[in-house]
């Protein structure tokens, strides 16, 4: 792997990031509505039920890493299709540019791009709704860190299902992380879901994240089995994601298809 060409991706989506305001906006725009809207919404919910608990951490706490994860995967998927958009896909691949440093380049744009919009959440939280998930101290970090492998297994994944069925499937990928959170354990206990979708939930990286973070939340122990089961399955998604990629993309090649990339379907 040569890290001069890595860099080169990386410094094309930073140059399409600096020309264009409108890319950047929804970096932090539609994360900043959320944290305000969910955090509106748990201020009501503490006034009405008059409860000890407050839902401030864990409703507005998982709202926030859930977007996090979300801008972990578009920030992966998105950067692939402007490659896609601009008829620039097959251009890279002309180069010496390998399948492991196209990628790599970018989920290194995702870490920038994922911590920039990250760092805004929790400022609007802190400062709108007094949240602060660093006042739990380190274990806040490998949460995260588990979240965005998760991620970025995911946009692989979406952008391995471009490959193979065309642009006009990118519509199948933008509702991924709303069709995942039902049953990814984001705002309650996989213990509520039907019995028939929890192992489902059991295979989620992310269940097991937001287990254990409403655990620390609570004030109970770390539950440190729970986040290594996390964490090994977050790795193990990502390496099949790679492989998925690198299955397809072998694929379009040998079948001819990427060379005549064009936004009808192609089976």
């Amino acid at each position: 792997m040569q890290v001069q060409r890595v860099f080169g991706i990386i410094l094309r989506i930073y140059y399409l990031m600096r020309s264009s305001f409108t890319r950047v906006f929804p970096l932090f725009a539609w994360t900043a509505i959320d944290i305000i809207l969910w955090g509106f919404i748990t201020k009501y919910l503490n006034v009405v039920t008059k409860a000890s608990f407050d839902f401030v951490p864990t409703l507005l706490g998982a709202v926030l890493l859930w977007d996090f994860f979300s801008r972990a995967m578009f920030g992966v998927s998105t950067s692939f299709f402007e490659d896609v958009w601009s008829r620039n896909f097959l251009n890279l691949f002309s180069t010496p540019l390998t399948i492991a440093e196209y990628l790599m380049g970018l989920v290194v744009s995702s870490v920038v791009t994922s911590a920039f919009a990250l760092t805004i959440m929790l400022i609007i939280a802190s400062l709108a709704f007094h949240l602060s998930l660093l006042s739990y101290g380190i274990w806040f970090l490998p949460f995260v860190l588990v979240l965005f492998l998760f991620g970025i297994a995911l946009g692989i994944i979406a952008i391995g299902i471009i490959l193979r069925f065309g642009p006009s499937a990118e519509w199948f990928i933008w509702p991924l992380p709303a069709i995942l959170a039902p049953v990814a354990a984001v705002f309650y206990p996989v213990s509520v879901l039907p019995p028939i979708i929890q192992p489902i939930a059991r295979i989620i990286p992310a269940s097991y994240v937001f287990e254990g973070m409403r655990a620390l939340v609570a004030g109970n122990a770390v539950p440190r089995g729970t986040l290594l089961i996390g964490a090994g399955l977050a790795i193990l998604d990502v390496l099949l994601a790679c492989w998925f990629f690198r299955t397809m993309f072998l694929r379009a090649v040998r079948t001819g298809l990427i060379a005549r990339y064009s936004a009808e379907s192609m089976t």
